[in-house]
């Protein structure tokens, strides 16, 4: 039991386990026999749901082993989540949704099956819109569908490439002639190269999924969103489209990129009732997987800078930030550019 006499669970924050004088000694234990982290690493999550390691470590660390921790922690038996406390300000955050805030909206979101756009997608329908929901995985989009079968919202899926112009034909064609808002979520990491190790295969995918698919499903939706004189678009750039020190050539250009094509769009739609706006995150716990080979000089150049990040964010974090947004709460917002990355723009 933690000093507060709350049980350790899944969502107690890896700081309290950690500061734990039982639950730290467990987790040391398990960072001991090596892995994908060990405590130092730990210190820009320490905020988050020690559940938050499984995704963190993209398959490294298994859910039985945050199940083990859990049981170890509690003499065996799991403890309700219940009794640490929804409400409880000093406890780890907690999402908390605004019924009806898309209700009669509907909003299409990329990358929808998995991280930040899922979770995106997952807020949108339990905030009453209707969603089309993208992405290349048809079985990882049936999935958001069965999660969410229980919220009376429709959810329609689109298996698709938005670098492919039919696909993205597609996309429009499932909205059914009503867009409100668009998401562009989607996106992949570079390998931390350097301009002078960039392939041009890196280059050309990355500016093609980060960039032009963006540009080219914006371009589609903008002549619904101009006949209805309204319209929302919000764009994921990075930390790399705010600085050149946050990952490799390709992928920092292109969110620089995504920078520029937020901008221009809100200057030239400003008037109509469109507004375009782009969310700068920082480290994420779902995070874009990396390339299995990775830049060593890139890596090396790159590490003090990443080591620097303050704190990770979890996708439900992103998604308060992208669904404010989208939203009408943001109605006097256009061409901004907002860092949810917890300060480190600041540092």
């Amino acid at each position: 039991m933690t000093t507060n006499d709350r049980p350790l669970t899944g969502s107690t924050t890896i700081g309290d386990w950690l500061d734990h004088p039982e639950g730290g000694a467990l987790v040391r234990e398990v960072l001991g026999q090596g892995g994908a982290f060990d405590e130092s690493s730990l210190a820009p999550v320490r905020g988050l749901p020690l559940q938050q390691l499984v995704a963190l470590s993209q398959g490294q660390l298994p859910q039985a082993v945050v199940d083990d921790l859990v049981l170890r922690a509690n003499d065996g038996v799991f403890p309700e989540e219940a009794a640490v406390g929804a409400d409880d300000a000093t406890g780890p955050w907690r999402e908390k949704t605004t019924p009806g805030r898309f209700a009669g909206k509907t909003v299409v979101v990329t990358g929808a099956a998995s991280g930040i756009g899922r979770a995106t997608a997952s807020r949108v329908a339990r905030e009453g819109g209707r969603v089309v929901a993208v992405d290349l995985f048809a079985d990882k989009l049936e999935a958001l569908v069965a999660d969410l079968a229980d919220v009376d919202v429709a959810l329609v899926t689109v298996a698709g490439d938005i670098t492919a112009q039919d696909d993205v034909d597609r996309i429009v064609a499932a909205a059914d002639g009503r867009i409100d808002a668009l998401a562009n979520i989607a996106g992949i990491n570079d390998d931390f190269s350097p301009l002078h190790e960039t392939t041009d295969a890196m280059w050309d995918r990355v500016i093609a999924v980060n960039l032009t698919g963006a540009f080219k499903l914006s371009r589609a939706v903008l002549p619904v969103m101009q006949e209805a004189g309204r319209g929302s678009i919000v764009n994921v750039a990075s930390e790399a489209g705010l600085r050149g020190n946050a990952s490799g050539n390709a992928y920092t250009v292109s969110k620089h990129g995504v920078v520029g094509l937020t901008k221009s769009a809100a200057f030239m739609y400003a008037g109509q009732g469109i507004r375009v706006n782009a969310v700068a995150p920082g480290g994420v716990a779902t995070g874009i997987p990396f390339p299995a080979n990775v830049s060593e000089v890139g890596s090396a150049r790159l590490r003090p800078f990443q080591a620097a990040i303050p704190s990770v964010a979890t996708a439900e974090e992103l998604a308060a930030s992208i669904t404010f947004l989208l939203s009408d709460d943001a109605v006097n917002i256009n061409g901004a550019i907002l860092a949810s990355d917890g300060g480190w723009s600041v540092q």
